[in-house]
């Protein structure tokens, strides 16, 4: 046996390299041929002007067959919700539902061209409309703009609410106050909005220091931006106290939206005291996530800030027809058209087949989940927070790294020769070697049993012959790649010979 075979849990398919299908087929294969034409049109040389290549293109020559086979065999490398567990932290790596993908599908809503006429296309805007009262719900905020093309874009278009809001009063405040746990998209869209962002610390639980927010807070904040559960995946008991402290200041509180998908139908940002917060469809319903998009981060506000919401905004008449309307004080547009429609449509199917029940307990199985893998790893791992989490937690490798020399980066990747993807790794900053696990509600108990036991597997294999994990991992179709230099400088162009 080969080292490679070895070192590979039999769980792990092998999977060889394959050619490119450059180097592919033969000279004489051919896809497809077009008719000759009794009435030839003019060549290519005519119709670019004279600009054609001074030689032939360095296409393959294949087949049907062989561009089928290609293809397929790309997807069987790529790692995905349909092909094994995924349990990135923050980011809610999820199987969907197959409903709604084929109800976006539909040729009612697939077909629409942006510029109809609103009397033609009632049906989108009444899904519109039926969506932002389930969001308004759902998240205690009456008030719902779908125009946001994802999270971050959500974040944006809430401080750009604020900022409306403060100066329409009078009030130009300069600085808005984050948690040192808070996404990294946070002091991002701070910075964009022209603010200057104030860190305030975790105490000893992972929760904001109130103490320490309350001495930051001054006439010249703007706002709060929070996670609730935060990123640790901790729930923060202060937090009807943190709001009203931050209102008592004169400043509004935004809730960053990613970990909806741990209270949804159990409690409401708007209740807690948020005056605005950010919804993930992508994430909470039922949109294939990652691959850069396309996304929809649907922004929800208390009825003070609605007069202040992008606009237009589907609207139901008195004559019981769908329209669309402004708000009075709108800060217009922050997206073309009104979304990404398509996202709408799935998280729209998702809502109704699941229904509010439905919600309530897909953030309960994703809150048992989480803490289920988290009590059978503890004990393993450095557990920094050693509290109930809600739908995700964090581990440490830091005790490995001090001990045997093997880091976060090494567990993750030896995670791979397991079939399983890695989790999210040296985030949140906070923690030393951190690891982010989400399992989400949709892994069933015999998954989350393999991934504490590959993960309990890794941990004694760190103890006993770390260089293994250092090598990891051995199946994939690519080894271990210098990553920084993989970001920087990747190679994408095939060149032939020559050349």
């Amino acid at each position: 046996m080969t080292r490679r075979d070895q070192l590979a849990p039999e769980s792990a398919p092998a999977r060889g390299p394959r050619r490119l299908i450059f180097e592919s087929g033969s000279p004489g294969s051919v896809c497809f041929e077009a008719p000759a034409t009794e009435h030839p049109g003019p060549s290519l040389d005519e119709m670019l002007g004279g600009r054609v290549r001074s030689h032939p293109a360095h296409l393959p020559h294949v087949s049907e067959v062989d561009i089928a086979r290609h293809y397929a065999h790309l997807a069987s490398m790529n790692f995905g919700v349909d092909t094994g567990t995924y349990p990135l932290g923050s980011c809610t790596m999820k199987y969907n539902p197959r409903l709604a993908e084929d109800a976006c599908r539909l040729e009612g809503f697939s077909g629409l061209h942006p510029y109809q006429p609103a009397s033609s296309v009632q049906g989108a805007l009444q899904l519109m409309g039926s969506l932002s009262a389930a969001l308004a719900e759902v998240s205690g905020l009456p008030g719902v703009t779908l125009q946001p093309a994802a999270g971050a874009h959500g974040e944006l278009t809430a401080l750009m609410l604020f900022r409306a809001f403060h100066v329409a009063n009078g009030d130009a405040r300069r600085r808005v106050i984050i948690p040192d746990s808070s996404h990294g998209t946070n002091p991002a869209t701070v910075s964009m909005c022209g603010y200057e962002a104030v860190t305030v610390p975790s105490d000893s639980q992972g929760n904001v220091d109130i103490r320490a927010l309350r001495e930051a807070l001054d006439e010249d904040v703007a706002a709060l931006m929070l996670t609730n559960p935060n990123t640790l995946g901790l729930f923060d008991p202060q937090i009807v106290d943190i709001c009203a402290a931050v209102h008592d200041a004169g400043a509004l509180a935004y809730c960053d939206g990613a970990n909806l998908n741990a209270i949804m139908g159990l409690a409401r940002p708007g209740d807690m005291g948020f005056d605005a917060m950010h919804i993930n469809l992508h994430k909470t319903f039922a949109t294939p996530h990652g691959g850069g998009g396309p996304g929809a981060g649907p922004v929800c506000v208390t009825p003070v800030l609605a007069p202040f919401l992008p606009g237009p905004i589907p609207a139901l008449g008195q004559d019981g027809r769908w329209g669309l309307t402004w708000p009075e004080h709108s800060i217009g547009r922050v997206r073309s058209f009104m979304g990404n429609f398509g996202v709408l449509v799935r998280a729209y199917a998702y809502i109704l087949a699941v229904g509010g029940d439905g919600l309530r307990e897909a953030s309960e199985q994703a809150v048992l989940s989480a803490n289920y893998v988290r009590q059978g790893l503890k004990a393993a791992f450095e557990l920094p927070y050693d509290r109930s989490c809600m739908h995700e937690f964090v581990l440490s490798a830091g005790r490995l790294r001090r001990e045997n020399g093997v880091r976060a980066l090494d567990v993750a990747k030896r995670l791979l020769d397991h079939g399983i993807h890695p989790p999210t790794i040296y985030f949140p900053l906070i923690v030393d070697e951190a690891m982010m696990i989400e399992p989400t509600e949709t892994e069933p108990l015999e998954a989350l049993d393999s991934l504490v036991s590959a993960m309990l597997e890794i941990a004694a294999e760190a103890k006993t012959d770390p260089d293994i994990l250092h090598g990891a991992p051995y199946t994939t179709p690519v080894r271990r790649l210098d990553e920084g230099r993989a970001a920087k400088r990747p190679d994408l162009r095939w060149k032939p010979d020559g050349e």
